[in-house]
């Protein structure tokens, strides 16, 4: 065998490695988008006994696929999943789904969050407001903006001023979400937007939640609106960009 045929064969394995890697890439982010978590998930129905975005994201690792791109993968799969919920062409369980499937994929990843290999974007706090013990649409807006790259910081329900403000004070690059499902409530959504901005006027501020509206949100010195997961996502994305 000349060198000539050497080289040949080189290029040839590398191209169908990168071709390779590519596909793999493209089939975890279609696994987090179709909320396929395994092989062994029923669910999607037309996805039945094949490799879902467990198995693909092993298998890109030890193959090669930088963790960063790994990411990246989950991020369009969970933009695209985020877009379709925010027009209605999928539901709450679909959601779920997707970020199950992205959850085994972020277990693959760890290590290398630890290491710092891998970056995440920002930090996200979110927390619904005292009085209100609604998570649902709280949830659904903290998994889409994980999936997107964020580290969120979830400080579940019910969650008092105090609380945020003490948080904030050990993670002063963050971002804030508050959530509010009942009118009763938005009082005390109002208080804590503006505790914010008298003791962290740089920190920006996002709102949402069935009875906020953009003018409510202007009226109690929020930064922004947010009416759904991928509106939240795209908020971030702005004030990452400055």
């Amino acid at each position: 065998m000349n060198n000539y045929t050497l080289f040949l064969i080189l290029i040839y394995n590398i191209n169908n490695d990168g071709n390779d890697m590519d596909d793999l890439i493209k089939k975890i982010s279609y696994c987090i988008e179709r909320g396929k978590v395994n092989k062994s998930a029923p669910y999607p129905p037309d996805l039945k006994d094949q490799e879902g975005a467990d198995e693909l994201a092993l298998k890109a690792l030890e193959t090669g696929v930088k963790p960063f791109e790994i990411l990246d993968a989950c991020n369009v799969g969970m933009k695209n999943i985020g877009e379709k919920f925010s027009r209605n062409e999928v539901f709450v369980p679909e959601l779920l789904m997707a970020a199950k499937a992205m959850q085994a994929v972020m277990n693959h990843l760890k290590p290398y969050f630890q290491t710092g290999e891998v970056k995440k974007k920002g930090k996200f706090v979110i927390g619904t407001v005292a009085g209100d013990l609604h998570d649902i649409g709280k949830n659904l807006v903290s998994m889409v903006v994980e999936g997107n790259g964020w580290e969120v910081i979830d400080l579940g329900v019910d969650v008092k001023t105090n609380k945020f403000l003490e948080v904030i004070s050990n993670n002063r690059n963050c971002t804030v979400g508050l959530s509010a499902l009942l009118t009763t409530t938005m009082a005390n959504m109002s208080n804590t937007v503006a505790e914010i901005k008298n003791n962290f006027p740089d920190i920006k501020v996002i709102v949402g939640g069935a009875p906020v509206t953009r003018e409510a949100a202007i009226k109690m010195g929020a930064d922004a609106y947010g009416d759904n997961p991928q509106k939240a996502v795209e908020i971030l994305e702005q004030f990452l960009a400055g």
